[in-house]
């Protein structure tokens, strides 16, 4: 990403809630300067207001490089017209909006539009989360790689090879983040009918949840390597595990339930 063509044209956030936010905060960072992004936002927090040179909700410029829609699905209707003197031109549209397709842009924008779609993930808000991108046939691979490093400020991105593939990236990693967090709360649960007082089994659950994510993402062994690793032949994880691993019961075909209900429900949302 080239800060300066960028700061030069502008950078607009029709909507700047905590993924925006924590967006933001990633590129002023990285040197961009306050000056050079537009931010529309009826309910700007007090960081936003603190920002020095920041224009906040005020007139946009004709023609910025990025604009980065960060609304609500349920606002989207009413914000993005808002944008339409901005389409059909060289601008560059970026959605982390959940559930919009990218042929919604362009009825609003025009079809001359670029759009890239995006679905980011919570953890983006203390930079460990994973977008994954798709472009419509307007969006240059050099487009592609502006918002590639614009969204690398809140972790990894991944391309995708269609649209399609959205609704599985929605059912895994954009809404991940909540089986992870449930999978602690269940965790911790257990662990507090053993005996164990409920801040220290919080505290065990969420340790070791965070702490085998990471060992997961750093590790040379893949993730069935590292659990044979721990799995002494009779020993106590693998009477847990003859539990979580049942072809019927277990957690492979309850986790393959769960993410085929949220990919469906992505896909309602898409009509």
């Amino acid at each position: 990403m080239d800060i300066q063509a960028l700061a030069a044209r502008g950078l607009v956030l029709q909507g700047c809630g905590k993924m925006g936010s924590a967006m933001l905060q990633g590129w002023l960072a990285g040197g961009l300067p306050t000056s050079s992004v537009w931010v529309q936002d009826p309910y700007p927090s007090d960081w936003l207001q603190s920002l020095d040179g920041l224009h906040l909700n005020t007139g946009l410029p004709a023609d910025p490089a990025v604009v980065l829609v960060a609304v609500k699905p349920q606002m989207m209707a009413e914000a993005l017209p808002q944008l339409a003197p901005m389409g059909n031109g060289d601008s560059l549209f970026v959605s982390v909006a959940a559930g919009t397709p990218i042929h919604f842009y362009e009825q609003v924008l025009g079809g001359d539009t670029p759009v890239i779609r995006a679905m980011p993930n919570t953890p983006a808000a203390i930079a460990k989360g994973i977008t994954a991108i798709i472009g419509n046939a307007n969006a240059t691979d050099a487009m592609l790689d502006t918002a590639q490093g614009l969204l690398s400020a809140v972790g990894q991105v991944v391309r995708l090879q269609s649209e399609a593939q959205m609704d599985a990236v929605t059912a895994l990693s954009g809404s991940g983040p909540a089986y992870v967090f449930h999978l602690i709360e269940a965790m911790a649960a257990a662990g507090q009918a053993l005996g164990l007082s409920e801040d220290l089994a919080m505290q065990l659950a969420k340790a070791t949840v965070g702490g085998a994510g990471a060992l997961a993402e750093e590790a040379g062994e893949d993730p069935a390597q590292l659990r044979v690793n721990v799995t002494s032949p009779g020993g106590t994880t693998a009477a847990a595990l003859d539990v979580l691993m049942d072809g019927n019961s277990g957690l492979p075909p309850l986790m393959a339930r769960a993410m085929a209900a949220a990919a469906n429900r992505s896909r309602e949302l898409a009509q």
